[in-house]
């Protein structure tokens, strides 16, 4: 449910009325944030819960990330639109967010946008592109 990312290392979860929480138990560092699907009859019937204690703390590097760059030549990173041009249509590109800025790696150039939204990264990988039998 958390992410690939996440499969065989122990987190913590925190949970709040809309979404998960899951960080590092050790350093309290937030690794994930994901919505929350469980309604308050579910989270009540849950064993071993106890108080939450301080939030997590997010990470003070920047979240390295992937997207796939849209057919217009676009890319959406913590739900902003960030522009590259249509020759890099249909690459793949890594996309470093930090608190202020998102910068792209492109064929070795480096672009660095400032940061619009406070959204946090809720994907790290890019969509598979699709088969033309997933097209409907």
């Amino acid at each position: 449910m958390a992410a690939e990312i996440l499969g065989g290392r122990q987190v913590g979860i925190r949970i709040d009325g809309e979404t998960l929480s899951f960080f590092d138990p050790v350093s309290r560092e937030l690794l994930r944030v994901r919505t929350n699907p469980l309604t308050g009859e579910e989270v009540r019937r849950l064993r071993g819960l106890r108080p939450a204690g301080p939030p997590p703390r997010p990470s003070v590097e920047p979240v390295r990330v992937q997207r796939r760059v849209s057919a217009v030549g676009t890319v959406m990173v913590c739900r902003q639109v960030v522009s590259l041009g249509r020759p890099y249509a249909g690459q793949t590109v890594t996309v470093h967010v930090s608190d202020t800025t998102i910068t792209v790696d492109l064929d070795g150039q480096i672009r660095v946008i400032r940061r619009t939204t406070d959204v946090p990264v809720r994907n790290v990988k890019a969509n598979k592109p699709r088969a033309v039998s997933d097209v409907v």
